[in-house]
């Protein structure tokens, strides 16, 4: 995957909008009854930056940006202001914020996911580009402040001894979403005292 491990402009990043997008077939029969299916197991995230440029250096940075990353072809990091931790927006990550799995005395790698959970019913995210430093591990509830390592191209943690049976193996962090404009074309307009704007500038999340 053409990729470019550089993240897209905070300052800009924090005015947009978008966020999850999941697709639904969905079938009205004749008695009105509706039948529905999912099309994607996962979400899939869309944000529009346009929403992000407040002067005319933002547009100047969004232009380079864009340029250097070649239109779509190269994808990047974004960070999602809603969504970019492993806890509550209102807290900091803990090492104990998510359970990647469960040790089985041979195992060394585990991805890096984030749950949702409403009532019964829950969704489990891979996180493929965690925020370097920002990662935490725990087993068994016990901080480990060594033993590991972390591929923040990837989201893989790697112990350098597997944890033993039935270890809870947690994690916390900061992550980014690897994206990519959905575009090839910016359409700039300048107005008449050269102040530049775009209508729209979309982002779509890179799923492999």
């Amino acid at each position: 995957m053409a990729f470019h491990e550089v993240r897209f402009p905070d300052d800009i990043s924090r005015g947009v909008r978008g966020g999850p997008e999941r697709r639904t077939q969905v079938v009205t029969l004749a008695s009105g009854d509706e039948e529905r299916n999912a099309s994607w197991a996962n979400s899939r995230r869309r944000y529009d930056v346009a929403y992000g440029i407040r002067r005319a250096d933002d547009l100047a940075a969004v232009v380079a940006f864009f340029e250097a990353r070649n239109g779509r072809l190269y994808g990047f990091r974004f960070k999602d202001w809603a969504d970019y931790k492993s806890c509550l927006p209102s807290q900091s990550p803990s090492a104990t914020d998510q359970v990647i799995g469960t040790g089985d005395g041979t195992t060394t790698a585990f991805q890096l996911v984030k749950h949702y959970a409403s009532g019964a019913q829950s969704w489990t995210r891979a996180i493929a580009k965690p925020v370097a430093g920002s990662v935490r591990m725990a087993l068994g509830g016990v901080e480990q402040p060594s033993g590991w390592s972390v591929d923040t191209t990837t989201g893989v943690v790697t112990f350098d001894t597997a944890p033993a049976s039935g270890v809870a193996i947690t994690a916390g962090f900061a992550f980014d979403v690897p994206v990519r404009f959905d575009t090839d074309a910016l359409d700039v307009t300048l107005d008449l005292e050269r102040l530049g704007s775009i209508t729209s500038i979309p982002l779509l999340e890179i799923r492999r």
